[in-house]
């Protein structure tokens, strides 16, 4: 009997229902441990003195905690969920129960994540993107690798309707996969470098807040923390200028390595191994040192892409490429596929996806000259009604720092409008933007799905409005654009579309 027969055989059949490995059940218990450990530790540090009643509370920790196991495991043997052959099925509920029913054409993609604990114990959450985020997504926690690999693929399968057998197991086995981006240690590290950040200052503070009656005296007291500070500033005053201007440094130092280093730590546990590959399902995406996300994208559902960069990265040649897919990637509409590289890495990726690099002789159409004057006027217009109210007061001289924010802002927007272009040609549209920081949009015309013209009063009057392209998954809008110009992209778009079978256009 042929892989295809077998196949169908399987459909047919009533789908038996399924549980979550058992062993997901220590991961949880070890989880929830692991967030009560810090109330554990103050109730055990407060009543430490109490006698009988320290160990009356440590008790009834104790059967709280056995509660919530025995629940857990009644919660784990009444949860199941059935693969039918169209559409997979939830079932959930102690006493109150619940299903939910998920069509795999509603389905954009299978993810799999691996915390620290579920890779000890060789697990894996199953995560089902619908598209439209939050609590409309499924997730299983937690299955085996095996598990986890088989069904992601055979949901992948019957939601493009293609028969799944040995066979197929095979021909995805021997299929060619193309490493198209990866990131060694070194990359991370430098990656870290730039992505400077004091968040573990907030995070101290949130731990302060908290635990403020652990320290021996109030934190928020200011005259306790002045006279604690009295002694020391006495002491460092009497070093002189140049002790103090050391001391100055020596601080600013300290919290400009703690926030390469705080950079370095996150990037690090984020980025570290990462790995992009084209293979037969789409692009494959593997990172993280303690959780490891592994994610594919179909390369048909890959509806634009964004290529960015930031100041100091820029001044270094490093930038960064994320498709907007219609599935979602940790809540956010683009999937990053190079996160850290050369434009001469990220090109490739692109145009693996099917995206080209505008033409060197490329005509990049501004936006109009009125909405140039009027961006800058407005920018200047608030800043120079207080100017005005100095002058007439007689202060002349405050009146000039005003003056300078109206200068500022009319020449940001600027520079802003002469970094602001757009381009269409014949098959995708690209528009760039920014000057320190350029961005570079770039959507396949037989992708977007409508064509929004909108106006102002201002843009209205002076023959310009904003130009918005519905993106599956995201947004495309061009600032700025002339009446004329815009309805000449609006009907290429719209001839694009109209070419265009979209029951077909993301079925790969």
């Amino acid at each position: 009997m042929s892989a295809q027969a077998v196949n169908q055989e399987a459909v047919a059949a009533p789908a038996e229902p399924r549980r979550t490995a058992p062993v997901g059940l220590l991961v949880k218990a070890v989880a929830g441990l692991r967030q009560s450990v810090a109330g554990i530790a103050a109730l055990v540090f407060v009543m430490r003195d109490q006698g009988s009643i320290f160990w009356i509370a440590l008790g009834v920790v104790l059967l709280v905690a056995a509660i919530n196991v025995i629940v857990a495991g009644l919660q784990w043997h009444r949860l199941t969920f059935h693969v039918g052959a169209e559409d997979i099925r939830l079932e959930s509920g102690v006493l109150a129960r619940s299903a939910r029913s998920v069509p795999y054409e509603r389905i954009q993609d299978v993810s799999l994540e691996q915390g620290p604990l579920a890779r000890i114990f060789g697990l894996v959450e199953v995560r089902f993107e619908t598209g439209a985020g939050g609590a409309d997504d499924l997730s299983l926690t937690y299955l085996t690798v095996a598990e986890g690999e088989e069904l992601r693929e055979l949901i992948r399968a019957r939601r493009d309707q293609s028969p799944v057998g040995q066979d197929d197991h095979a021909a995805a086995a021997l299929a060619p996969v193309t490493a198209l981006f990866a990131m060694g240690p070194r990359r991370v590290v430098t990656f870290g470098l730039f992505e400077f950040s004091l968040a573990v200052i907030a995070v101290l503070f949130g731990v302060t807040q908290q635990f403020d009656f652990l320290l021996p005296f109030d934190i928020w007291d200011f005259d306790q923390w002045e006279e604690r500070l009295a002694g020391q500033g006495a002491w460092l005053a009497g070093l002189g200028a140049t002790a103090q201007i050391v001391g100055g440094i020596f601080a600013v130092a300290s919290i400009l390595v703690l926030g390469f280093a705080t950079g370095v730590v996150r990037t690090t546990l984020r980025e570290w191994g990462f790995l992009l590959e084209q293979t037969d399902k789409g692009f494959r995406r593997r990172r993280g040192l303690l959780t490891r996300t592994d994610v594919v994208m179909p390369a048909h559902r890959v509806q634009a892409m964004t290529l960015g960069t930031r100041l100091l990265r820029r001044l270094f040649g490093w930038h960064g490429l994320s498709f907007v897919s219609l599935a979602q990637d940790a809540g956010s509409a683009n999937h990053v596929v190079a996160p850290f590289g050369r434009l001469e890495e990220l090109w490739p990726v692109a145009q693996a996806a099917g995206f080209t690099p505008p033409p060197e002789d490329a005509r990049w159409h501004r936006a109009s000259t009125a909405y140039r004057f009027d961006s800058m006027l407005l920018a200047a217009l608030l800043p120079v009604i207080p100017a005005a109210v100095l002058i007439g007061l007689g202060e002349y001289l405050w009146a000039l720092l005003p003056m300078a924010v109206a200068v500022a802002g009319a020449a940001g927007n600027w520079i802003a409008w002469y970094n602001t272009r757009h381009l269409i040609d014949g098959h995708q549209v690209l528009a760039r933007r920014g000057w320190l920081a350029p961005r570079l949009d770039i959507a396949p015309r037989v992708k977007l799905q409508s064509a929004d013209f909108r106006q102002d009063p201002l843009g209205h009057w002076h023959g310009y409005g904003t130009l918005h392209l519905g993106l599956a998954g995201g947004t495309f809008e061009i600032p700025g654009v002339p009446v004329a110009r815009a309805r000449e992209v609006c009907n290429a778009v719209l001839a694009s579309i109209a070419e265009a079978d979209f029951s077909e256009l993301n079925q790969g």
